[in-house]
């Protein structure tokens, strides 16, 4: 009996060992299941931190780099802006400039002869333009009209169109009574009276254009006396003192030559029409004179 108590003991004992060791085999596989499922979460969770901190650093790389080239872009822009305004008022303000360093004086005279001349330039051009006719059509109306209704319905058709050429061709009409010499005599006076109008103002174009370079030449000497007298007044040749007086000079003689180049082109455009309309003039005059012989034969 006292035997198998002892087996049934050792047994026992024996099977706690064993439970004990497999508990404690147990706890250590979980603790090192454990262990490595923690490392794989931390190791999953950092490279999620640092694929997501590489993408946002990314993106604010590329909003940085997209927000800095407009920026830059905008910069630009504003800058190109602002230098093409600054070029248009730089124009006017150097124009301005150089005229007030020029003397206001001397350039004051030489600007009126400038506004002088272009308002008579405008009012000749104006006038000789209105002076201009059809001779031809003139003609051939006036002579059908002789055909037709005689002197007066003549006479009308030069009523009805403008310019010195219907002028003269009225005037001769109105003295065809006195004979044909007579209407010779009076389209000659005409024709010089007419010619007289369309030169009238052309000289006062031509005055301001000998004028403006004189001015200008003018205030280039009174610009070297103010030279000579800042020098004379220091005692020593320094070009800050001399610089102002010569750019006077120089300033006031180049406006003067500007006024006078463009007087000058003006002036020729309209001499060139002056005699443009002179030898219409003759022309019709002489066609006219044998519209009237033809005329005059055939009443006679």
């Amino acid at each position: 009996m006292k035997k198998a108590l002892s087996l049934l003991a050792i047994v026992a004992l024996s099977m706690g060992t064993v439970n004990a060791y497999a508990q404690e085999d147990n706890a250590a596989t979980e603790e090192a299941v454990e262990t490595e499922l923690t490392e794989a979460s931390d190791s999953v969770e950092n490279a999620t931190d640092s694929t997501a901190t590489d993408s946002t650093a990314a993106a604010t790389d590329s909003t940085a780099l997209a927000t800095e080239t407009a920026e830059k872009q905008s910069v630009d822009g504003t800058e190109s802006a602002g230098d093409d305004k600054k070029e248009e008022l730089d124009f006017t303000q150097i124009l301005k400039v150089k005229f007030i360093e020029g003397g206001a004086f001397f350039m004051s005279f030489v600007l009126l002869a400038l506004i002088l001349g272009l308002a008579l330039v405008i009012e000749r051009i104006i006038y000789l333009t209105f002076s201009q006719t059809n001779t031809k059509k003139l003609l051939t109306g006036v002579e059908d009209a002789l055909n037709d209704g005689g002197i007066e319905a003549a006479k009308e058709v030069c009523r009805s169109t403008r310019g010195p050429v219907a002028t003269i061709f009225f005037e001769g009409l109105d003295h065809y009574d006195e004979g044909l010499d007579m209407v010779d005599k009076t389209i000659m006076s005409v024709g010089s009276v007419e010619n007289g109008k369309l030169e009238k103002g052309v000289s006062w174009i031509s005055l301001f254009i000998a004028l403006a370079p004189m001015l200008g030449f003018m205030g280039t000497v009174i610009g070297m006396i103010n030279a000579f007298d800042a020098i004379q007044e220091a005692g020593d040749i320094n070009p800050s003192l001399v610089a102002g007086g010569i750019k006077q000079a120089l300033l006031t003689t180049v406006f003067g030559l500007i006024t006078a180049i463009i007087l000058q082109i003006f002036y020729n455009l309209i001499v060139s029409m002056i005699d443009s309309i002179v030898i219409k003039m003759e022309d019709a005059s002489i066609s006219f004179m044998d519209t009237l012989v033809e005329y005059n034969k055939k009443n006679s």
